[in-house]
Protein backbone atom coordinates (compact mmCIF):
# COMPACT_ATOMS: atom_id res chain seq x y z
CA UNK A 1 0.00 0.00 0.00
CA UNK A 2 2.79 2.28 0.79
CA UNK A 3 4.37 1.65 -2.77
CA UNK A 4 0.98 2.42 -4.47
CA UNK A 5 1.19 5.84 -2.57
CA UNK A 6 4.36 6.93 -3.50
CA UNK A 7 3.57 5.81 -7.20
CA UNK A 8 0.54 8.51 -7.27
CA UNK A 9 1.97 11.25 -5.30
CA UNK A 10 5.55 11.14 -8.06
CA UNK A 11 3.77 12.92 -10.83
CA UNK A 12 2.49 15.57 -8.27
CA UNK A 13 5.65 15.98 -6.76
CA UNK A 14 7.34 16.07 -10.38
CA UNK A 15 5.38 19.05 -10.71
CA UNK A 16 5.76 20.49 -7.84
CA UNK A 17 9.92 20.17 -8.15
CA UNK A 18 9.53 21.99 -11.43
CA UNK A 19 7.29 24.24 -10.33
CA UNK A 20 9.74 25.09 -7.74
CA UNK A 21 12.82 25.44 -9.72
CA UNK A 22 11.11 28.03 -12.25
CA UNK A 23 10.37 30.02 -8.94
CA UNK A 24 13.69 29.90 -8.39
CA UNK A 25 15.00 30.67 -11.57
CA UNK A 26 12.58 33.96 -11.94
CA UNK A 27 13.51 34.69 -8.53
CA UNK A 28 17.10 35.08 -9.41
CA UNK A 29 16.43 36.87 -12.69
CA UNK A 30 14.49 39.49 -10.53
CA UNK A 31 16.82 40.25 -8.04
CA UNK A 32 19.47 40.08 -10.31
CA UNK A 33 17.69 42.81 -12.76
CA UNK A 34 16.63 45.02 -9.33
CA UNK A 35 20.69 44.83 -8.89
CA UNK A 36 21.92 45.62 -11.90
CA UNK A 37 23.80 42.38 -12.49
CA UNK A 38 22.26 42.07 -15.79
CA UNK A 39 23.12 45.35 -17.22
CA UNK A 40 25.81 45.73 -19.98
CA UNK A 41 28.32 47.41 -18.83
CA UNK A 42 28.88 50.89 -21.06
CA UNK A 43 32.25 52.17 -21.90
CA UNK A 44 34.04 54.96 -23.91
CA UNK A 45 36.27 55.20 -26.62
CA UNK A 46 39.55 55.84 -24.94
CA UNK A 47 38.59 53.10 -22.37
CA UNK A 48 38.02 50.83 -24.91
CA UNK A 49 41.40 51.55 -26.67
CA UNK A 50 43.20 51.03 -22.78
CA UNK A 51 41.75 47.65 -22.67
CA UNK A 52 42.91 44.46 -24.66
CA UNK A 53 40.32 43.37 -25.87
CA UNK A 54 40.10 39.47 -27.27
CA UNK A 55 39.10 38.98 -30.62
CA UNK A 56 39.42 35.36 -30.75
CA UNK A 57 36.10 34.71 -30.46
CA UNK A 58 34.72 37.42 -33.05
CA UNK A 59 32.68 36.15 -36.07
CA UNK A 60 33.63 37.93 -39.06
CA UNK A 61 31.14 38.70 -41.24
CA UNK A 62 32.85 41.09 -44.19
CA UNK A 63 30.62 41.40 -47.38
CA UNK A 64 34.00 40.97 -48.81
CA UNK A 65 35.39 37.60 -47.65
CA UNK A 66 38.97 37.58 -48.47
CA UNK A 67 39.15 40.85 -45.59
CA UNK A 68 39.58 39.94 -42.21
CA UNK A 69 38.57 43.36 -41.02
CA UNK A 70 36.45 45.99 -42.46
CA UNK A 71 34.52 48.96 -42.64
CA UNK A 72 31.07 48.67 -40.41
CA UNK A 73 29.47 50.22 -43.67
CA UNK A 74 30.87 46.88 -45.72
CA UNK A 75 29.73 44.27 -43.06
CA UNK A 76 26.55 41.91 -43.81
CA UNK A 77 24.90 43.80 -40.98
CA UNK A 78 24.77 46.79 -42.64
CA UNK A 79 23.83 45.60 -46.09
CA UNK A 80 20.84 44.28 -44.01
CA UNK A 81 20.39 47.17 -41.77
CA UNK A 82 20.42 49.29 -45.14
CA UNK A 83 17.60 47.37 -47.01
CA UNK A 84 15.31 47.67 -44.24
CA UNK A 85 16.21 50.99 -43.23
CA UNK A 86 14.72 51.39 -46.79
CA UNK A 87 11.42 49.65 -45.93
CA UNK A 88 10.89 51.60 -42.72
CA UNK A 89 11.54 54.99 -44.48
CA UNK A 90 7.88 56.21 -45.04
CA UNK A 91 7.24 55.62 -41.20
CA UNK A 92 10.86 56.98 -39.79
CA UNK A 93 10.30 60.07 -41.61
CA UNK A 94 6.42 60.44 -40.69
CA UNK A 95 7.70 60.35 -37.43
CA UNK A 96 10.93 62.17 -37.69
CA UNK A 97 7.94 64.97 -39.13
CA UNK A 98 5.57 65.04 -36.60
CA UNK A 99 7.92 65.34 -33.71
CA UNK A 100 10.29 67.74 -35.63
CA UNK A 101 13.69 65.97 -35.16
CA UNK A 102 16.16 64.64 -38.06
CA UNK A 103 15.00 61.30 -39.49
CA UNK A 104 18.79 60.68 -39.65
CA UNK A 105 19.08 60.84 -36.30
CA UNK A 106 16.47 58.70 -35.73
CA UNK A 107 18.28 55.79 -37.94
CA UNK A 108 21.80 56.81 -36.50
CA UNK A 109 20.10 55.54 -33.24
CA UNK A 110 18.28 52.91 -33.71
CA UNK A 111 21.28 51.19 -36.25
CA UNK A 112 23.07 50.82 -33.25
CA UNK A 113 21.15 48.33 -31.12
CA UNK A 114 19.99 46.47 -34.13
CA UNK A 115 23.64 45.86 -34.82
CA UNK A 116 24.75 44.86 -31.18
CA UNK A 117 21.46 42.51 -31.38
CA UNK A 118 22.90 40.82 -35.13
CA UNK A 119 26.34 40.72 -33.33
CA UNK A 120 25.18 38.66 -30.52
CA UNK A 121 22.76 36.62 -31.42
CA UNK A 122 23.84 35.70 -35.14
CA UNK A 123 21.74 31.91 -35.40
CA UNK A 124 18.40 34.15 -35.82
CA UNK A 125 20.30 36.98 -38.09
CA UNK A 126 21.59 34.16 -40.44
CA UNK A 127 17.88 32.20 -39.96
CA UNK A 128 15.01 34.89 -40.73
CA UNK A 129 16.74 38.56 -40.53
CA UNK A 130 19.20 38.58 -43.18
CA UNK A 131 17.09 36.77 -45.70
CA UNK A 132 13.94 38.90 -44.61
CA UNK A 133 15.69 41.78 -44.79
CA UNK A 134 13.81 43.42 -42.11
CA UNK A 135 14.33 45.30 -38.73
CA UNK A 136 13.71 42.56 -35.37
CA UNK A 137 11.67 43.82 -32.02
CA UNK A 138 14.29 42.65 -29.33
CA UNK A 139 13.79 40.83 -25.82
CA UNK A 140 10.69 41.60 -23.55
CA UNK A 141 13.18 43.74 -21.35
CA UNK A 142 14.35 46.01 -24.34
CA UNK A 143 11.10 46.36 -26.44
CA UNK A 144 10.94 47.32 -30.17
CA UNK A 145 13.61 48.25 -32.80
CA UNK A 146 15.60 50.33 -31.14
CA UNK A 147 15.19 48.51 -27.58
CA UNK A 148 13.61 50.71 -25.28
CA UNK A 149 12.66 49.41 -22.06
CA UNK A 150 9.62 50.11 -20.42
CA UNK A 151 10.69 52.13 -17.46
CA UNK A 152 12.49 54.32 -20.17
CA UNK A 153 9.24 54.64 -22.49
CA UNK A 154 6.87 55.78 -18.94
CA UNK A 155 10.06 58.55 -18.53
CA UNK A 156 9.65 59.72 -21.94
CA UNK A 157 5.62 59.88 -21.79
CA UNK A 158 5.77 61.42 -17.84
CA UNK A 159 8.50 64.10 -19.60
CA UNK A 160 6.23 64.81 -22.26
CA UNK A 161 3.18 65.80 -20.37
CA UNK A 162 4.97 67.66 -17.74
CA UNK A 163 5.76 71.36 -19.17
CA UNK A 164 7.96 71.83 -16.20
CA UNK A 165 10.61 69.16 -17.11
CA UNK A 166 13.69 70.13 -18.44
CA UNK A 167 13.07 67.37 -20.85
CA UNK A 168 9.26 68.82 -21.87
CA UNK A 169 9.56 68.50 -25.68
CA UNK A 170 6.30 70.87 -26.43
CA UNK A 171 2.84 70.46 -26.98
CA UNK A 172 2.53 68.37 -29.99
CA UNK A 173 3.81 65.35 -28.51
CA UNK A 174 1.00 64.74 -25.79
CA UNK A 175 -1.60 63.76 -28.82
CA UNK A 176 0.89 61.71 -30.13
CA UNK A 177 1.04 59.53 -27.06
CA UNK A 178 -2.42 59.77 -25.81
CA UNK A 179 -4.20 56.70 -24.46
CA UNK A 180 -7.63 56.10 -25.52
CA UNK A 181 -10.02 55.69 -22.27
CA UNK A 182 -10.09 52.80 -20.20
CA UNK A 183 -7.05 50.68 -21.74
CA UNK A 184 -4.52 49.27 -19.65
CA UNK A 185 -1.49 51.44 -19.79
CA UNK A 186 0.99 49.27 -19.20
CA UNK A 187 -0.59 46.08 -21.52
CA UNK A 188 -0.73 48.97 -24.21
CA UNK A 189 2.30 50.27 -23.95
CA UNK A 190 3.86 47.10 -24.37
CA UNK A 191 1.97 46.30 -27.15
CA UNK A 192 2.84 49.55 -28.81
CA UNK A 193 6.61 48.99 -28.52
CA UNK A 194 6.53 45.25 -29.71
CA UNK A 195 4.38 45.46 -32.67
CA UNK A 196 6.03 43.87 -35.32
CA UNK A 197 3.63 44.62 -38.08
CA UNK A 198 4.35 48.15 -37.77
CA UNK A 199 7.41 50.27 -35.82
CA UNK A 200 5.40 53.42 -36.12
CA UNK A 201 5.56 53.79 -32.13
CA UNK A 202 9.20 52.75 -31.60
CA UNK A 203 10.32 55.11 -33.65
CA UNK A 204 7.85 57.43 -32.09
CA UNK A 205 9.24 56.94 -29.04
CA UNK A 206 12.45 57.14 -29.75
CA UNK A 207 12.10 60.60 -31.73
CA UNK A 208 10.31 61.71 -28.44
CA UNK A 209 13.70 60.66 -26.29
CA UNK A 210 15.92 62.76 -28.50
CA UNK A 211 14.02 65.59 -28.77
CA UNK A 212 13.46 65.58 -25.03
CA UNK A 213 17.48 65.25 -24.70
CA UNK A 214 17.56 68.25 -27.77
CA UNK A 215 15.22 70.25 -25.05
CA UNK A 216 16.82 69.63 -22.06
CA UNK A 217 20.91 70.70 -23.47
CA UNK A 218 18.86 73.56 -25.25
CA UNK A 219 17.45 75.04 -22.25
CA UNK A 220 21.17 75.15 -20.67
CA UNK A 221 22.72 76.44 -24.11
CA UNK A 222 24.23 73.61 -26.01
CA UNK A 223 22.15 72.92 -29.51
CA UNK A 224 22.91 69.04 -29.83
CA UNK A 225 19.69 68.57 -32.85
CA UNK A 226 23.11 68.13 -34.92
CA UNK A 227 25.28 66.22 -32.32
CA UNK A 228 24.61 62.24 -32.82
CA UNK A 229 27.73 61.64 -30.09
CA UNK A 230 25.51 63.30 -27.67
CA UNK A 231 22.29 61.93 -28.50
CA UNK A 232 22.94 58.51 -29.61
CA UNK A 233 25.23 58.32 -26.29
CA UNK A 234 22.54 59.36 -23.84
CA UNK A 235 19.68 56.76 -25.73
CA UNK A 236 22.24 53.71 -24.52
CA UNK A 237 23.10 54.99 -21.09
CA UNK A 238 20.01 56.81 -19.93
CA UNK A 239 18.27 59.57 -18.80
CA UNK A 240 20.13 59.94 -16.06
CA UNK A 241 23.38 60.64 -17.77
CA UNK A 242 22.25 63.75 -19.55
CA UNK A 243 24.39 66.31 -18.08
CA UNK A 244 24.41 68.85 -20.65
CA UNK A 245 28.18 70.57 -20.74
CA UNK A 246 30.74 72.06 -22.96
CA UNK A 247 32.48 68.18 -23.41
CA UNK A 248 30.65 65.72 -23.73
CA UNK A 249 32.23 62.34 -24.37
CA UNK A 250 31.24 59.69 -26.98
CA UNK A 251 30.13 56.41 -25.03
CA UNK A 252 27.98 53.55 -24.83
CA UNK A 253 27.95 49.88 -24.70
CA UNK A 254 31.11 47.73 -26.47
CA UNK A 255 29.72 46.67 -30.09
CA UNK A 256 32.07 44.99 -32.00
CA UNK A 257 31.41 44.74 -36.02
CA UNK A 258 33.64 44.06 -38.92
CA UNK A 259 36.50 42.77 -36.48
CA UNK A 260 36.33 46.49 -34.72
CA UNK A 261 34.86 47.31 -31.48
CA UNK A 262 33.15 50.47 -30.97
CA UNK A 263 31.07 52.04 -28.35
CA UNK A 264 27.13 52.65 -29.41
CA UNK A 265 27.39 56.42 -29.64
CA UNK A 266 30.70 56.02 -31.49
CA UNK A 267 29.20 53.92 -34.11
CA UNK A 268 25.87 55.77 -34.29
CA UNK A 269 27.85 59.00 -34.67
CA UNK A 270 29.94 57.38 -37.69
CA UNK A 271 26.48 56.20 -39.48
CA UNK A 272 25.41 59.76 -38.77
CA UNK A 273 28.06 61.47 -40.51
CA UNK A 274 28.39 59.14 -43.37
CA UNK A 275 26.90 59.36 -46.81
CA UNK A 276 24.91 55.66 -46.28
CA UNK A 277 21.00 56.61 -46.97
CA UNK A 278 21.70 60.21 -47.33
CA UNK A 279 19.18 60.03 -49.89
CA UNK A 280 16.44 59.29 -48.35
CA UNK A 281 17.06 60.67 -44.39
CA UNK A 282 17.54 63.95 -44.17
CA UNK A 283 20.17 65.46 -40.97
Amino acid sequence: MKFLNIVKSTPFQIITYIFAVIGFVFTFVFIAMQFGLLNVKGSNADRNASLNIPKTEIIQDCTDKSKTKCNWSETKEWEILNAAFKKDAPIINKVAAEVGVSPRMIVATVAPEQIRFFTSNRESFKKYFEPLKILVSLSKFSLGVSGIKQETANKIEEYANNPTSPFYPGPEATSLIAYKEGVNHDTELYNRLTDEKDHYYSYLYTALFIKEIESQWAKSGFDVTKKPEVIVTLFNIGFNSSIPNANPTVAGSSITLGGHTYTYGELGTLIYNSNELSDIFSK
